[in-house]
């Protein structure tokens, strides 16, 4: 049994949860039942690991520590546990079995990049449910004409429902960081309510119409689409992007994609 203790990595933004409390709340959340496939991202010591393994057959985990890899091997037989030693931004998820369920307390210096990454298996997966920095659960779940509210708001709503359960506050891991963190869950919207004609070009759209966030739609998609078409629409070019619901991206795109119009602006503003 390995008993060494482990440094935190900077480098790897680790912050190992220790309060039992709220791996308990986590694990609450998730619900897993034996035969779910679920996969966790960056299990460091293994708070929520070691529980869920007690309510699954098996278990895949994703661990870029080369320490804390074996660690786990260690500790847990191979039937039990896999242990995916590699990057999560470069780990293939579509690789693992379907429905899959990620899981996981995301390093906060990747946490954007690693939310575009998964949501790129969201077809394959039944739910995420991943502790974050506070502040970007804020934008994940922001509303239009919210400060919060950008790319990664709209991106995210697009393709999920998402739910803001809990907050964590710093004193529940260690070494302790400079903010306080949140739990989400995300779940995957069926294909028939996306709407998207294609899916880059919709990121393409929100990408280059919140590239300045203080210019108006005239400005920012001056090369994608005229203003005059922008009122075709529907679509005041005046406003800003972050005055837009999702459905007004999925609109723009569909022009673009010689699609229509896509649904109406006003009919998926939530």
């Amino acid at each position: 049994m390995a008993t060494r203790r482990h440094a935190p990595r900077k480098r790897f933004g680790q912050h190992f949860l220790v309060d039992p409390t709220i791996v308990e709340r986590i694990i609450g959340a998730i619900d897993p039942r034996r035969g779910d496939h679920v996969v966790e991202i960056g299990p460091g010591l293994g708070a929520l690991t070691v529980p869920l393994l007690a309510r699954l057959d098996h278990l895949h985990v994703v661990e870029i520590d080369r320490d804390l890899s074996a660690r786990l091997r260690e500790l847990h037989s191979a039937e039990r546990l896999t242990v995916h030693q590699a990057d999560a931004l470069e780990f293939d998820f579509a690789a693992l079995p379907a429905p899959l369920r990620i899981a996981g307390n995301l390093p906060y210096n990747i946490s954007t990049p690693l939310l575009f990454h998964a949501a790129a298996s969201a077809s394959r997966c039944r739910d995420f449910h991943f502790m974050l920095q506070q502040e970007v659960v804020d934008r994940m779940v922001a509303k239009p004409s919210e400060s919060e509210y950008g790319r990664l708001s709209v991106i995210l709503q697009y393709r999920f429902r998402l739910e803001r359960l809990f907050d964590v506050p710093p004193g529940c891991f260690r070494p302790q960081p400079k903010v306080h963190s949140a739990v989400v869950r995300l779940l995957p919207r069926p294909m028939e309510q996306l709407g998207a004609a294609s899916e880059s070009g919709f990121s393409r759209v929100v990408t280059q119409a919140f590239s300045m966030r203080r210019k108006t739609l005239r400005n920012t998609l001056s090369g994608l689409i005229s203003a005059g078409e922008l009122a075709e629409l529907g679509i005041d070019p005046g406003r800003r992007a972050q005055e837009l619901p999702v459905a007004a991206f999925v609109t723009i795109a569909n022009r673009l994609a010689g699609a229509g119009t896509g649904p109406h602006p006003q009919r998926l503003a939530k």
